[in-house]
């Protein structure tokens, strides 16, 4: 069973820099699509960024397309996603999840099938 476990969130400033990290246990960790998504207490979970093992290929939400990067170090078993210009909106739970490379990317959750538990990320004005 694949594990992740995300890290970096916390309390940002609006119009800060929020970077968040996402470990994964699989050495085979570069077969897998991965992605970002986040959540607002009472509402659904909402695709932010996702990438191919290769790390050729993203796909970012138009809420963030233009400032932010997802990126991924296979070496390390790591997936890095940056946003810049934070803004109120971006204050969420950020979850990463991990799904079958056979798949195309997907902005939906229900094409991953491990997720992480976690880390949350307060933007302040």
């Amino acid at each position: 069973q694949v594990q992740l476990a995300e890290s970096g969130g916390g309390l940002v400033q609006a119009g800060g820099y929020l970077r968040l990290s996402c470990v994964v246990s699989e050495s085979t960790v570069n077969t897998y699509n991965m992605a970002w998504f986040r959540q607002v207490l009472g509402n659904e979970r909402e695709f932010v960024a996702a990438i191919r093992g290769s790390g050729v290929e993203t796909k970012y939400a138009e809420t963030v397309r233009d400032r932010s990067t997802i990126s991924r170090d296979n070496g390390a078993n790591l997936m890095i996603l940056e946003i810049y210009s934070l803004k109120s909106e971006d204050a969420a739970v950020y979850y990463c999840a991990s799904g079958s490379f056979r798949q195309p990317l997907s902005e939906s959750a229900h094409a991953y099938d491990y997720w992480g538990q976690g880390t949350q990320v307060t933007v302040s004005s």
